[in-house]
């Protein structure tokens, strides 16, 4: 079985050896902005998912107890790599500097929403961070990926790519298609693995044969690795060294991250039909966010003044947000035109002057309007 990386062990104890190396990549003012960064992604999860069970939001799909895993992984990267995601990777994004009302605008589906509600909520895409628009087919983001890896080879540019999947996608044939395709042409690229347990309600023993997902690495004929999703300094390690051996021209790696779901699949998910309580009350206590928060008062660098602070700040945040984005109106209907063609055709041309002249802009939309004689 792969060795499981580690930096803190659950009681954020210091480790002696080489894992200890992370203690020195790392400043404290570093860990402060990821400290920060996954409070700000678990309070947007926090309402986000009252304002679904209020019937204010139709979907959420969390990052709960595997904030460590996509965070820490993103900020080994630089701002001209891309970032391939599922779904519980929207802390990445914030890591990188986009405003939190872009998120929630997407999930209202508003008319300020990058994707101009035409996506479910939590399917991201912000161009302008090179974060690559999400599909929900499982395992998609892994060829695509890597095919944007080798593009960007063959435009000289040393930028990396990586792709984001849960265990559920290492069965998917997208999956062992882009670890093929990366390993032989020696892509540089990440496929990091968010190993939580279970694939909505199929556990990972169901899952695989295999060991571990890293041992699958074994087959394709590149580096696995296997890392503890709830040590945010291990896993930023672990990328770290993934980061620069495919920068240096010597492909892939697979990373697996061991971390676990504390939260639904999704709101449409119950988990206490497929699993106990204990189990989750076992992983409650490593949460990755109490994890780091502990080291930095170990370092001397946080106190429960700062941390009170913090959270306070977050949840006004998105509280403020959520009130501001809700009330925005949603996209104007013509606006489905867009963005598909370079020319609109002359036969949508003509239907989008006849919906202008049904709907004219300024003109309120009742529910009416959607409904078909």
């Amino acid at each position: 079985m792969q060795e499981l990386l580690q930096v803190m062990d659950t009681s954020e104890t210091r480790k002696k050896g080489k894992a200890g190396k992370a203690d020195t990549l790392l400043t404290p003012d570093q860990l402060r902005e990821i400290h920060r960064t996954m409070v700000r992604t678990r309070a947007l999860e926090e309402r986000a998912t009252a304002l679904q069970r209020q019937g204010r939001l139709g979907f959420y799909i969390g990052s709960l107890g595997q904030e460590a895993a996509h965070i820490g992984s993103a900020y080994a990267l630089r701002p001209d790599d891309w970032i391939f995601a599922a779904y519980r990777e929207g802390g990445a994004a914030l890591l990188r500097g986009l405003p939190m009302k872009a998120l929630v605008d997407q999930c209202f589906g508003n008319a300020d929403d990058p994707t101009k509600g035409r996506q479910m909520p939590c399917h991201y895409a912000f161009a302008n961070i090179n974060y690559a628009s999400i599909s929900s087919p499982i395992g998609t983001q892994c060829i695509e990926a890597t095919g944007t890896a080798m593009a960007m080879r063959i435009r000289k540019k040393d930028a990396v790519t990586i792709s984001y999947f849960g265990d559920g996608g290492t069965s998917s044939n997208d999956f062992h298609a882009g670890m093929n395709m990366a390993a032989v042409f020696k892509a540089p690229t990440i496929f990091f693995c968010q190993n939580n347990g279970w694939a909505i309600s199929l556990p990972v023993s169901r899952q695989t044969a295999s060991e571990t997902i890293a041992d699958k690495a074994v087959a394709y004929g590149m580096p696995g690795v296997r890392v503890d999703g709830n040590d945010v300094l291990a896993v930023y390690q672990a990328t770290r060294e993934a980061v620069e051996r495919a920068r240096a021209g010597k492909g892939p790696t697979l990373i697996e991250a061991v971390t676990f779901r504390m939260g639904p699949h999704s709101t449409s998910d119950d988990p206490s039909r497929y699993r106990g309580d204990a189990e989750t009350q076992s992983w409650k206590e490593k949460c990755p966010i109490e994890r780091l928060r502990r080291y930095l008062e170990q370092l001397g660098e946080w106190t429960a003044e700062d941390d009170e602070k913090l959270w306070e700040s977050a949840r006004a945040e998105v509280q403020a947000l959520a009130q501001t984005c809700e009330q925005t109106p949603p996209p104007p209907l013509n606006s489905m035109f867009d963005d598909v063609y370079a020319q609109l055709p002359w036969h949508l041309k003509e239907q989008r002057a006849e919906l202008l002249r049904i709907h004219p802009p300024g003109r309120k939309q009742e529910s009416d309007d959607y409904k078909f004689p």
